[in-house]
């Protein structure tokens, strides 16, 4: 494991998020430079707990992992 998180926003009406994409976008290029990698193996520490495969390639984030699905939507242009 690289790097361990947690994410909360409680004015927003989240307590603690179960597992935080948009974080992980955030913390991998800060934490990629640390151990000079482009891989990094990350953990939410939450009450369901998520582990998420990050990879830095240029200035986008790259997330794998298992994922729940809880919305949908579309874009129109």
């Amino acid at each position: 494991m690289d790097f361990v998180s947690r994410f909360f926003a409680p004015r927003y009406g989240i307590n603690e998020d179960p597992v935080a994409g948009s974080a992980h976008c955030a913390l991998t290029p800060y934490w990629a430079g640390k151990p000079n990698k482009t891989k990094l193996s990350a953990k939410q520490v939450s009450k369901r707990t998520g582990y998420i495969e990050c990879e830095l390639k240029g200035n986008r984030v790259f997330l794998s992992g298992r994922a729940v699905k809880y919305m949908e939507g579309k874009i129109r242009f």
